[in-house]
Order: C-alpha cells, then sequence, then structure tokens
C-alpha cells in the first residue's frame, strides 16, 4: 500500500482533512492526521517509510479549492518535517504529490522541487514539466459508464486501455479516480494495467493483494474426464454396490471452481441425475463434518460434533452395520486421519469428534471389511494397549503403506498410513484416493452380495478452512479422478450405484474471475469455517433417479436402502 491521500481545506491559516467543506472538524487538521504520525513512523524505521526498507510512500495531498493560497501553507507545514519529505537528498523518503486543484503545468516552476504533481492526460508537458508529475489520473465516468459489476463493454475497453497505454508511453504510472470499492473492480483495473487503485477499504483491498496467490489458481494442462456409456443409469434393477464419494466441504462453487480450472470439464459433470441435500444440523443452522456424515451414515440428524449418535446421545446403527446384516461388505477410504468426523460415522459412535482414541477403539464393533486412511497415532499409541491385537483378532491385517494394501488379494485389511502419506497433493500426495478406491473395489468384489464403499475427499474441506483456492482445486480434482474410476467400474459392472455429495460446505467461496481456455480462477472466501448452503447430490447407475431433488442429508442413507432392494427391521 504505497499511496495515502488527504482531502485538505484550508481555513483560518490551517489545513483541515475531510471529503466535504461541511465535514471540517477543529482537531482533524493534516498535521495531526498525518504528518506527525508518518513523522513516528519514519524515525522508528530508521528514516524508512515502512520497515521494509525497499517499500515506498508517497502523500497525495488532494486540494479541494484554492491552490493557491493552500500551497504556500502546506509548504510551511511541512517544512518542520523537511527531511521526511526531501526525496532529492533522501531516497527513502515520503514524496508528496500534489492532486485535487493543481497549477498549471507551466507553473509548476514556482514550486520547489519537493512537491511533485498529479497529471492529466489531456495535457501537454514539456520534459521539465513531466520531471515534475508523479502520475497522471483521470475520472473513470469520461471513460465508460461501467459500474464495477462485471465488466466493461468493448468499446470502452478500448478506451481505457488507450488511456493507459498513452500514460504508460510518458513514463508515469497511471490511476482513475471514482471507481467502485470491490474486489471485481479491482481485478478489472488490474487487468487493464492500471498501476494505483483508490480504495477507501485499504485493509480490505491490502488483504486482498495479500492473498492473491491463495485466491488465484491456474491449471494450464487439463486432464481428460470419462464419458460415460450411460447403459445402467436410471435403471430400476436392485443396486448389488454402491460407492458413495464424499468431498468433504465441498459445495457448488468448489465444484465450478475445478470445472473452469479444469478447461471446462469434470467427471462430475458427465452426470445426469442430480439432487440437493440440506445439511443443517439438529443443534445448528451450519453443520460440521460430525453431524454431516453422521445423518449420511445412519439415516439421522444429530448435533454437531456427534459421531454415530443421535440427539438422545444414544448410539445409531450406521449403513456398514446394517448392509453386514444382509451380507454386504463394506469399506471406508478418507484422504485424511482415518479416526476424523466423517469417515469416523461410520463405524464409530462416540458424543465428541475430537475423541480419536475412543474413536479408533470403536473399530472393535464394526462390521467394516477395510478401513483405509492415517493417524497411526491414535492406534500404535492408543491407551488402550490391547487395541491392534484385538483388530487383528478380529481378523484385520494391518498394512502401513499403499504398497503393502495393494499386495492383499482377501481379507479384511486395515490400512493405517504415515501422515506424510496423506499430506496435500499439491505437496506429492499421489493419487493415493484412487488407487485405494481401486484395490477395495477389487477385494470386495468377490462378495456376491455386494459391496458399500465409503471414500472421503478429505482436504477440499482443509483448502476451505485455509481459504486456499489452489489447495481447493487441487484436492477436487484428486477427487474427480476417483470419481472416473468410480464410473468407469459401474460401466463395466453395470450393476454399481455411484453417489457423490459432500457434508457441508466450507469457506462460504465466491468465484470473481474466471478463463477456462487457460484454466484459470479467482476467487474470495467469506469464512474460514462451513456454512449452510445446500450441497450437489450426483448419481449414477441403477436407482440413480431417486436422488434427484431437494432432500435433508439423512434422506441419502434411506435412499441407499432402497437401492439395494433390501428389507427387514433396522436394528
Amino acid at each position: 500500500m504505497g499511496s495515502i491521500e488527504a482531502d485538505v481545506f484550508l481555513r483560518e491559516g490551517e489545513l483541515y482533512v475531510a471529503h466535504d467543506s461541511t465535514e471540517i472538524q477543529k482537531d482533524r487538521t493534516l498535521s495531526k492526521l498525518y504528518l506527525e504520525p508518518l513523522q513516528k513512523f519514519y524515525q522508528l524505521n530508521k528514516n524508512h517509510p515502512y520497515q521494509n526498507e525497499g517499500l515506498k510512500l508517497q502523500l497525495v495531498i488532494d486540494i479541494k479549492q484554492d491552490y493557491a493560497h493552500v500551497l504556500p501553507q502546506l509548504l510551511k507545514e511541512i517544512k518542520e518535517f523537511q527531511n521526511m519529505f526531501d526525496w532529492e537528498q533522501h531516497p527513502d523518503a515520503i514524496r508528496i504529490v500534489i492532486s485535487g486543484d493543481v497549477p498549471k503545468p507551466i507553473d509548476f516552476k514556482n514550486y520547489p522541487e519537493i512537491l511533485s504533481f498529479d497529471g492529466r492526460p489531456y495535457n501537454t508537458y514539456t520534459t521539465g514539466q513531466l520531471k515534475r508529475v508523479a502520475m497522471i489520473s483521470d475520472e473513470l465516468k469520461k471513460y465508460t459508464q461501467w459500474n464495477g459489476k462485471g465488466n466493461p463493454v468493448k468499446a470502452d475497453v478500448t478506451k481505457l486501455k488507450a488511456v493507459i497505454n498513452k500514460v504508460h508511453q510518458l513514463g508515469k504510472p497511471f490511476r482513475f479516480w471514482a471507481t467502485q470499492d470491490s474486489p471485481n473492480t479491482w481485478i478489472v483495473l488490474e487487468k487493464l494495467g492500471v498501476d494505483w487503485i483508490n480504495t477507501d477499504q485499504p485493509d480490505k483491498l491490502h488483504q486482498f493483494l495479500t492473498n492473491k496467490d491463495k485466491l488465484t489458481y491456474t491449471n494450464p494442462v487439463a486432464y481428460p474426464v470419462y464419458t460415460p456409456s450411460y447403459k445402467s443409469d436410471g435403471s430400476p434393477k436392485r443396486t448389488k454396490n454402491v460407492i458413495l464419494l464424499i468431498g468433504d466441504g465441498m459445495g457448488l462453487a468448489q465444484i465450478h471452481a475445478g470445472l473452469m480450472a479444469n478447461h471446462g470439464e469434470l467427471n462430475m459433470a458427465m452426470f445426469r441425475n442430480l439432487g440437493f441435500s440440506n445439511t443443517v444440523a439438529s443443534d445448528a443452522g451450519n453443520t460440521d463434518s460430525a453431524a454431516g456424515g453422521t445423518a449420511i451414515a445412519t439415516g439421522f440428524k444429530t448435533n454437531n460434533r456427534y459421531i454415530g449418535m443421535g440427539t438422545d446421545d444414544k448410539s445409531r446403527t450406521n449403513l456398514v452395520d446394517t448392509l453386514f446384516d444382509f451380507g454386504i461388505k463394506s469399506g471406508i477410504i478418507s484422504v485424511g486421519d482415518i479416526t476424523d468426523a466423517t469417515p469416523a460415522a461410520f463405524y464409530a459412535h462416540e458424543l465428541e469428534r475430537s475423541m480419536s482414541e475412543e474413536i479408533a477403539n470403536d473399530l472393535l464393533k464394526s462390521k467394516a471389511e477395510i478401513i483405509v486412511g492415517s493417524n497411526q497415532k491414535s492406534f500404535f499409541n492408543n491407551k488402550n494397549d490391547k487395541l491392534l491385537a484385538g483388530l487383528k483378532a478380529n481378523g484385520f491385517l494391518v498394512s502401513q503403506s499403499l504398497p503393502d494394501f495393494n499386495k492383499q488379494i482377501a481379507g479384511k485389511q486395515l490400512v493405517l498410513l504415515p501422515d506424510a502419506d496423506t499430506r496435500p497433493v499439491y505437496k506429492g500426495r499421489g493419487d493415493m484416493l484412487k488407487q485405494s478406491l481401486l484395490h477395495s473395489i477389487k477385494l470386495l468384489s468377490n462378495n456376491k452380495k455386494g459391496f458399500f464403499i465409503m471414500a472421503e475427499g478429505a482436504q477440499i474441506d482443509y483448502g476451505g478452512h485455509a481459504n486456499d483456492l489452489q489447495y481447493v482445486v487441487t484436492e477436487l480434482h484428486d477427487f474427480d479422478k476417483t470419481v472416473e474410476a468410480a464410473l468407469r467400474f459401474a460401466d463395466q459392472d453395470g450393476e454399481t450405484l455411484v453417489i457423490i455429495t459432500a457434508d457441508h460446505e466450507t469457506g462460504g467461496l465466491t468465484l470473481l474471475d474466471t478463463a477456462p481456455e487457460q484454466g484459470m480462477i479467482r476467487g474470495e472466501f467469506s469464512t474460514n469455517d462451513h456454512t449452510n448452503i445446500m450441497v450437489p447430490v450426483f448419481a449414477y447407475g441403477p436407482g440413480s433417479e431417486d436422488f434427484k431433488g431437494i432432500y435433508q442429508n439423512n434422506e441419502i442413507f434411506y435412499k441407499i436402502i432402497k437401492a439395494y432392494h433390501l428389507s427387514g427391521k433396522r436394528r
């Protein structure tokens, strides 16, 4: 933030700061509000305006009227701050730029070199006069009626770029004044090539620019997507297998961001049967992964932080255990902590999602056949020192790497990966989620009565909490490549239903700019927490049409049961 602007009026031999003469107040003088505070910073930073000696600062004095009398008074007031403003003697001094009611260019020479001036693009300057010009500005409305929303029309863009290029050819920076103060306006002005952006929200603009790398992402090379055969899509026949893919924190904005970043294509975009899930928890408008995951896993809405428990603090039977009674075997996969809320909801029963060791112990009672994820600590260092022995006694073969898991050809599998193996995909994780799904399908396909697999793209949520667009989209793309694997199997098998949804949306993502031909997206987040908005549900295969419409998230449980054509009393 390299420029500060003060609107000034001269009253009774004193310069006052105000946007309008009616707003002049006794204590709001240029000296008290600007000159004295700036001097303190300048001295504190050892004759630099900022701690970072590479940063420069200009103080723009916008004279609202009567420059002939204001400028002598200004020179008088800054005399005691001469060292701070003498940029000819001190290269890191603060530069004073006179704007608003300024002298004619021919009169620049009548004022000391300590003063620079804000020029106009329609003025013609001599070489000497141009040396006194620090920047050139003009009112935006002279060139366009654009109100800051969307983009200026093509003809106006031509005019805007022409004036900016003209100024740049003179070797001067350019700004427009009277612009809208919004992120979209800032983006458009930056694209046009302006050098200074006016704002009355410096903190917001500073944050926007500082976080630019986290709010902008470009994927130069798109990955190919799979076109399903649709032969089994919407079939009323019984579903033998269900693959439920949960993109944690994945709302419509995240999906659209992934679509644009992959040059307009996603495997998810190939689905024809879509619905919307209302994620509200029992005790709050916003849900967390515990309540959201439990609703899907058990068919009952519950309180935030509850894992597999009802609002009455009693256990609810989950899909994994319900399907086991009908001979259907299940797998639970996460690209993060396997004791975290979403995967835990499919095998555990606890009143607090942070109880990782207790959640790990609950696996002793689960009917799950395959578990894949990280957090070895909660299993290997559990206060129940008999946990691993108990799990092995229950038939689990424990692996600590994907290569070891991929060697297995049968039996119950507990795959506890090092945390490094579930690091973010943009930091080198690889396709762990897709490979885990494929091998789980291979193992569970041997079960004649079918299987159920829940695979979670956990870190879409992490990126939302971090307000990091690259993190969100790279995780979504990894998740989408896992969707491709599920679709291919569904087409080969003909009896598999693929469902994609989210437990909630995270981050309140808004997309501000996209260029799908380049794979470029730019966005902004409204929160670092979950939001209340509905999330999409995609379905492919037999029974997929039942997932159309708008419904509560716990209804997904019953739709899955219906797809299997199961009958019998639930426990």
